[in-house]
């Protein structure tokens, strides 16, 4: 199985390296600008299947897209829910709960929302579980940066900080070969 996967493209400043989860918000200027770049990239593949997460940033970076008039949205491609820590950044974070990271399993801890043994096994029951059962070859995938890296995280057998410190950015492009045996 071939995996297309996207990531959204670039959102407004504000929202620019805070922990957005399931926040519905838009693209920037620049970002609908490359949407428009990525729908024309998109348009010149075929897939036999497209899956969106159902938020705005993620519907927004391929709604100039041929790809759309057969697209599934989900939630379950969301982004990881961050409780009461959605929007905001690092500083932020800090500012209000008086602690600082450490390491990157007690950074996670902390922040509350999805526990991260739910959101991995989310992403593990959409990709090793659900796509199989398709039995496409051809998938496009538009979602998040922490989906993405999550996956890499499974399929990569790494660790997820070693995932999180891969560099997904707005609007990337990334395929993913999966012989049918290992999943």
């Amino acid at each position: 199985m071939r995996l297309t996967l996207v990531r959204h493209c670039e959102v407004d400043e504000k929202y620019k390296n805070c922990y957005n989860g399931h926040n519905d918000i838009g693209l920037s200027k620049g970002g609908e600008k490359s949407a428009k770049e990525l729908a024309k990239k998109l348009d010149a593949l075929e897939f036999d299947a497209v899956f969106c997460s159902d938020l705005r940033r993620t519907k927004d970076s391929i709604k100039g897209s041929l790809h759309t008039k057969n697209i599934i949205y989900t939630e379950m491609l969301r982004e990881k829910f961050w409780g009461a820590h959605e929007g905001m950044n690092y500083e932020q974070i800090v500012a209000k709960e008086g602690a600082e990271y450490k390491d990157f399993l007690q950074w996670i801890t902390l922040l509350d929302g999805e526990a991260y043994e739910e959101f991995i096994a989310r992403v593990e029951k959409f990709f090793l579980e659900f796509l199989p059962s398709l039995q496409k070859e051809n998938i496009l995938i538009v979602t998040h940066a922490g989906v993405i890296r999550t996956l890499f995280c499974i399929l990569d057998e790494i660790s997820l900080e070693e995932a999180f410190s891969i560099k997904v950015g707005y609007g990337s492009i990334i395929t993913k070969r999966i012989k049918h045996k290992n999943i």
